[in-house]
């Protein structure tokens, strides 16, 4: 029985997803097993015939996303270090896996880094086993089968122990969450790696490297900040407060990936 993921998302910008009979969007725990490997499933569905476009923007994850869409468009993503953004128009789905941090490269078997910033095609990473899952996914028409058919082939590869995924992804969420980590010596302090082992560890398992993953999740807690309206004038203290040496830096990250300075971005 699958299970739904009922906590806040983190990372949106803007979404046109709400309550109403235009959208559904749903998030799903995998199996135990799967659980080092896959974060959640996740699906959007649209039906905006007769309406205008709307546009969805969210900030980067680094995270590996199998995606599943119709007419060819299923994919592979890799963790992208610019602000994702789509327009959503007409009548359509798509359903996904995201994996954890390190969870993508026990199924791939090559670094993570290859993906970084790109899209592959599924079977360009598991071969004609990839088109053969496409196919399965995009004929179920319930959440549930379509969980259980990706959960079935990841079984089907199931890969050898390796300690190395759980030290990647553990590493990826205590900086997401803690709020402390402000730099890479703060990582090798806390998990008693050097610098080079923890850059070959990211390079390999999650495609990006340590300070990328620390400034993303700072300005992560920026843009949640000022959209909750802790701040409104002046970002100096903010600035410091997430490890920036000034204010302009961060301004200009800021604006870098999500689009617009955090003054713009606080009185959208």
């Amino acid at each position: 029985m699958v299970r739904r993921k009922t906590e806040p998302p983190r990372g949106i910008l803007k979404t046109p997803i709400a309550e109403g009979s235009r959208y559904r969007y749903e998030r799903y725990y995998p199996s135990s097993d799967l659980a080092p490997f896959v974060e959640h499933f996740w699906l959007v569905e649209w039906d905006l015939r007769g309406q205008p476009p709307e546009s969805a923007e969210t900030l980067p994850h680094p995270s590996v996303h199998m995606i599943f869409e119709g007419e060819g468009r299923s994919r592979i993503r890799g963790p992208a270090r610019a602000k994702f953004s789509t327009t959503l128009e007409g009548q359509g789905g798509v359903f996904a896996v995201k994996f954890t941090p390190g969870g993508f490269h026990p199924f791939a078997r090559v670094p993570v880094s290859r993906f970084t910033d790109g899209i592959v095609r599924l079977a360009d990473v598991f071969g004609g086993d990839g088109d053969a899952l496409d196919s399965t996914v995009l004929a179920e028409i319930e959440d549930a089968g379509r969980i259980e058919a990706v959960e079935r082939f990841l079984r089907g590869r199931a890969p050898e122990p390796d300690e190395n995924v759980q030290r990647a992804t553990e590493i990826v969420y205590a900086v997401a969450q803690d709020r402390a980590i402000l730099n890479v010596n703060e990582i090798v302090r806390q998990f008693g790696l050097t610098k080079r082992t923890l850059q070959r560890l990211f390079a390999k398992y999650v495609g990006v490297s340590p300070k990328w993953v620390i400034q993303r999740y700072r300005l992560h807690e920026a843009a949640e900040r000022i959209g909750q309206a802790e701040r409104s004038a002046g970002y100096a203290d903010l600035a410091l407060e997430l490890g920036y040496s000034d204010q302009a830096h961060f301004v200009r990250d800021f604006k870098a990936i999500v689009g617009v300075t955090p003054a713009v971005y606080a009185r959208r």
